[in-house]
């Protein structure tokens, strides 16, 4: 494997106060821990084969903070500094035949995770567009791709206005960032079952308002033994974290 795309992403849209613990703990395991754990697993062949590319799937979200999004956009904020640090890191090694390159996007749709989004001025992306950019950015071996880009230049006036200023133009971009139509207010439910604490979203006309994009329990699986069949592949030395150091992926998102 000489091409690594980490892509997995949860979300669960509600206030801080409003998230469960374990919803939190499943954004930073699927949004930013899978990463360190597929990169410790294909790293250390790239390195042997002196060749290789890590993209990073992050989002606009990780340089900025949005209201209903702080889970999200905390974790998504690591994602783009374990980027960063990584790509600092195979540099001072000597490993700069590695690339890593940051996608940083607005909102998606048709993923199943912002496709009800509120949001102002500038239109969620479609997804095919999303993936031809991270093409590109791939083969022109771009360190940060922020999609659109004119969003790069918004970006940067982060750090030259008042917060005042960019707390206005934040909470005017994105108005209500529920996702999956989740209403502003949310009923929550905790229950205990085999000692594993499980807690229900509802809202209007949905079974589970916390769902990642339209997985379903039959997808999550096949993609576990997806997972199984590549961590058995690997060389015996080679730390297969996606299996060993973290409950499975069924487990960690639904």
């Amino acid at each position: 494997v000489t091409l690594l795309i980490n892509n997995a992403g949860v979300v669960s849209g509600l206030h801080l106060l409003e998230t469960p613990d374990h919803l939190i703990e499943r954004s930073f395991n699927v949004n930013v821990m899978a990463h360190f754990w597929t990169a410790k697993a294909f790293l250390p062949k790239m390195i042997e084969k002196e060749r290789g590319h890590i993209v990073t799937i992050a989002s606009l979200a990780g340089h900025v903070g949005i209201s209903k999004l702080v889970d999200y956009c905390a974790s998504k904020f690591a994602a783009v500094g374990f980027d960063e640090a990584l790509r600092l890191e195979l540099e001072v090694l000597g490993h700069t035949n590695i690339q890593t390159t940051c996608i940083c996007p607005f909102f998606i749709q048709a993923t199943g995770m912002f496709d009800d989004v509120n949001a102002r001025w500038v239109p969620t992306l479609n997804p095919n567009d999303v993936a031809d950019r991270v093409i590109s950015a791939i083969r022109k071996n771009e360190k940060l791709a922020i999609i659109p880009g004119f969003l790069k230049f918004m970006l940067s006036l982060k750090w030259t206005f008042p917060w005042g200023c960019v707390s206005g133009l934040l909470r005017r971009l994105v108005p209500d960032a529920s996702p999956h139509g989740l209403p502003s207010t949310s009923s929550t439910s905790s229950s205990n079952n085999n000692n594993n604490n499980t807690t229900t979203t509802t809202s209007p006309g949905k079974a589970n308002g916390n769902i990642i994009s339209s997985s379903t329990a039959a997808d999550m699986a096949a993609i576990d033994a997806q997972l199984s069949s590549a961590s058995a592949a690997l060389p015996a030395k080679s730390p297969s974290m996606l299996i060993q150091r973290t409950p499975s992926l069924g487990e960690r998102v639904l």
